[in-house]
């Protein structure tokens, strides 16, 4: 269950009753006006408490088939965007400006100036499917010279980082025309910003494409100390005239094997 525009209102808008901070108050209300606040209160605390309860299964499903995922030995962290897991507010963006997308789940990176796009977060409802959400984005026309889609990673995705580290990508994508896409990680690393780029070949449609990729850090220079952010482009060569559809991703870590 989304927790609904009018419970959200309820709790953070203006009113009297509230203070700018959003927390409640019952200073200055008469009897009739305090009866009021308490039932309203009891409404949103019962929408709050469907929500989190329905949440938390959506959570602890995620987190399951994130462990019953066969990854290498010596994984130490694995994450599925929250945008694959939990119904976004809003679902879509229509013509998204250059960085803009749908808040800080995805962004959209590109020089058009048509904007011919639409980024939303669809359903998946495969049997197969083993996330409950898919990214899709469709182009019409692009007479741009990029176009990417940014994934940031969460803090704990950095934490301990360092050059003996592989992250892998997991991706199942569903094309309406032939394409080549592209994977960058991007590391923020003090004032610079190391970057891994991984080919993830040639998505034929009819089909959902499943790549498995690594970005060697060994590759970069970055120092476990001065890592400030990271995040993921997945980057669409040709875009025009398509709809790709990213029905799951899933990013872990491990050690380098030494030899």
């Amino acid at each position: 269950m989304a927790l609904g525009g009018g419970v959200l209102k309820g709790l953070f808008g203006t009113g009297g009753a509230r203070r700018p901070d959003g927390r409640w108050q019952v200073e200055g209300l008469g009897p009739v006006a305090l009866s009021d606040l308490r039932h309203a209160a009891r409404d949103e605390r019962r929408a709050i408490d469907r929500f989190l309860l329905s949440s938390d299964a959506a959570v602890h499903r995620n987190r399951a088939q994130l462990s019953a995922m066969p990854l290498p030995e010596g994984t130490d962290w694995r994450w599925r965007p929250p945008l694959f897991s939990a119904p976004l507010d809003p679902p879509a963006r229509v013509a998204p400006p250059n960085g803009e997308g749908l808040g800080d789940s995805a962004q959209v990176f590109h020089d058009c100036d048509l904007r011919a796009m639409v980024l939303r977060q669809v359903p998946n409802r495969r049997a197969t499917d083993l996330a409950r959400y898919a990214l899709g984005l469709e182009v019409l026309g692009f007479a741009g010279g990029f176009l990417s889609i940014a994934i940031p990673l969460p803090a704990d995705a950095l934490a301990g980082l360092d050059r003996g580290h592989v992250i892998q990508l997991d991706t199942q994508i569903e094309v309406e025309r032939p394409v080549e896409i592209f994977a960058r990680l991007n590391i923020v690393n003090g004032p610079n910003t190391d970057r891994v780029q991984a080919h993830l070949a040639w998505m034929q449609p009819g089909q959902v494409n499943v790549h498995v990729s690594g970005f060697d850090l060994a590759e970069t220079e970055i120092s476990a100390e001065r890592i400030e952010s990271a995040w993921l482009d997945l980057i669409l060569d040709g875009p025009a005239m398509n709809m790709v559809v990213i029905r799951d991703m899933v990013l872990s870590r491990h050690r380098r094997a030494e030899i």
